[in-house]
């Protein structure tokens, strides 16, 4: 094959990512840090899913088309860094097709030079030994390697050659992966989403694995180990039903009782997991999971009909995205009918300021709302929002200046691409870079209204430095980092990225976190549990920890109800 035209480069791009999606759990074990949160392989394979189901279903014989339409699709699915990244890939992919009806070798080599020098503007600060040096490496090599005789079978098969040995070096070039024995799980799903594409220049296009249920056993290479986590189970996450539905509350005087939502909050939450409640007038819509649904729907519809119902089991991690971002449940999928109605009307800005915030967790979404967040996006630590939910948000505030608080590092950037998106709509967004839900609180107690916007973002971007954070997590698999042993099921305390201790205690874990973040010019010490922790062991708690540091410290501790982190510590 001399040229890539339209129809083909549509089957590499959904051939991509179907492979990408037949490995992703292979991806997600290749996390540096053994927490429950590796979700690289879920990121990057919605994100690619995002792409396909924007060009699955059109037909078009345009190239340059086809490219667009990838590339805007994985721009609004884009889930975390690697997500992000991936979609600024196949934007300059995208860029180098343009006015092209078809691609020869040529061609192809300087697309994806294209895909690396906007993939690399993309990053603040590029980190080498992650998918970037992938992309760079491998664009360059086939750039180089590319003669006017060259097909474009040997092209595809040359570059996933040259992609697969950069990702054996990543180790090298960061130390971090070598010390903890794996690569680089962005590089490592760039790979998969290339052996699919050269798999279907060969005329194979890949088709999605339906019994997808274990982690693929196939490595990417022979002498890295793959690390294989822990299969949580029903009753250590207590996934079981996924259960969404659309309720019309119903007039006074009709036989249904009188709804009151904080009420209707309450039960939902004391009886399920991941909660999200959207009211809009007599519409009420739900998402949570839960071990009994007919128990919840017992419930609701005490208050009015049913409009929509969706069940779907989720004691298997595969069957949370076999269907794609619909079946993982973000905030945005929940609503997106409420969003196409938003889309279709004439977008409106109403006040001055908004503030947006990541949460997940009832009693951290309240906190939030006390301090005078305009609007909630469900997610965070094991749930990234894509940019689309940052951009529906938006929207929502229907604000000139919007002030975004992700709360998480790998949140940042999704959140950023949507301001860019947004800029066209007259709507000044703006990204304070918090990476944790204690600095996210302290940058939103900052906010001042009767400030400039200038002097708002410079005011909460600035108090982020005033606090010190950490978290305490379990361990789902034994391995040896920064020279601590991590045992499978013990609590690991970790101020940011570094790991203070492994113990079998959560309580000793997180005294241990607090002692390394405490220091003599603090003053407030803050801890959020979550959805493990009962109300009696809050109040032991704060017995514990004034009896320790109430001389010195103001100590507040709070529910905020996340999962996967048992406690969330700030000092400042």
């Amino acid at each position: 094959m001399k040229t890539i035209n339209a129809t083909t480069l549509k089957e590499m791009y959904i051939s991509g990512a179907n492979n990408l999606y037949n490995h992703y759990p292979e991806v997600d074990q290749l996390n540096v840090f053994p927490v429950p949160d590796g979700d690289t392989g879920m990121n990057m394979n919605l994100t690619a899913t995002s792409g396909m189901k924007e060009i699955q279903n059109k037909e078009s014989n345009d190239l340059s088309t086809v490219a667009s339409n990838f590339s805007h699709g994985l721009l609004m699915g884009a889930r975390g860094n690697s997500g992000v990244i991936t979609s600024q890939i196949f934007k300059g992919f995208s860029l180098g097709c343009q006015g092209k009806t078809e691609l020869n070798a040529f061609d192809l080599a300087a697309c994806f030079m294209k895909a690396k020098e906007v993939a690399y503007k993309a990053v603040l600060k590029p980190v080498e030994g992650t998918i970037l040096t992938v992309i760079r490496e491998s664009s360059a090599a086939l750039n180089e390697f590319v003669k006017k005789s060259t097909t474009i079978e040997t092209a595809m098969d040359y570059i996933l050659e040259e992609a697969k040995k950069s990702l054996q070096h990543t180790p090298e070039l960061l130390p971090v992966l070598a010390q903890v024995g794996v690569v680089d799980s962005g590089g490592a799903g760039l790979v998969r989403i290339l052996e699919g594409m050269a798999s279907a220049v060969h005329g194979k296009v890949i088709e999605r694995n339906s019994e997808l249920t274990t982690i693929s056993q196939e490595p990417i290479q022979n002498d890295i180990p793959l690390y294989a986590g822990a299969q949580l189970s029903e009753d250590e996450e207590g996934y079981g039903y996924c259960t969404q539905f659309i309720l019309r509350l119903a007039e006074p005087g009709t036989g249904k009782k009188q709804f009151n939502e904080k009420t209707f909050i309450r039960f939902l939450s004391s009886h399920g997991k991941s909660l999200v409640t959207v009211r809009d007038e007599d519409i009420v819509k739900v998402h949570v999971h839960t071990l009994t649904p007919g128990n919840m729907l017992n419930y609701a519809q005490q208050f009015g009909e049913f409009v929509t119902i969706t069940i779907e089991n989720m004691s298997e991690e595969h069957n949370n995205i076999q269907h794609g971002e619909i079946a993982y449940d973000m905030n945005a999928n929940l609503s997106r009918g409420k969003e196409k109605k938003e889309d279709e009307e004439e977008f409106k800005i109403e006040k001055e300021y908004a503030l947006i915030s990541v949460s997940s967790g009832a009693g951290l979404d309240e906190l939030f709302k006390e301090l005078g967040v305009d609007v909630i996006v469900s997610g965070g630590q094991t749930m990234n929002p894509s940019t689309q939910d940052f951009i529906s948000a938006i929207k929502a505030c229907k604000a000139k200046n919007v002030f975004i608080l992700p709360n998480n590092s790998n949140i940042v950037m999704a959140a950023s691409q949507a301001c860019d998106v947004m800029e066209e709509n007259g709507v000044s967004a703006r990204v304070v870079p918090s990476k944790t839900i204690p600095q996210g609180i302290t940058a939103c107690m900052q906010f001042n209204p009767d400030m400039s916007a200038d002097e708002i973002f410079k005011d909460m971007k600035g108090a982020l430095k005033t606090v010190r954070s950490g978290s305490v997590t379990y361990a789902i698999k034994d391995t040896d980092i920064e020279g601590v042993h991590i045992t499978k099921g013990f609590y690991l305390a970790m101020k940011d990225k570094n790991i203070v201790s492994c113990v079998s205690d959560k309580f000793e874990a997180l005294h241990d976190l607090v002692d390394s973040l405490v220091r003599k010019n603090n003053s407030i010490i803050t801890v959020i549990t979550g959805e493990d922790i009962s109300e009696e062991d809050i109040a032991k708690i704060s017995d514990s920890l004034n009896e320790d540091y109430g001389d010195d410290f103001e100590v507040d501790v709070r529910s905020g109800g996340q999962p996967v982190y048992s406690f969330l510590v700030g000092v400042e």
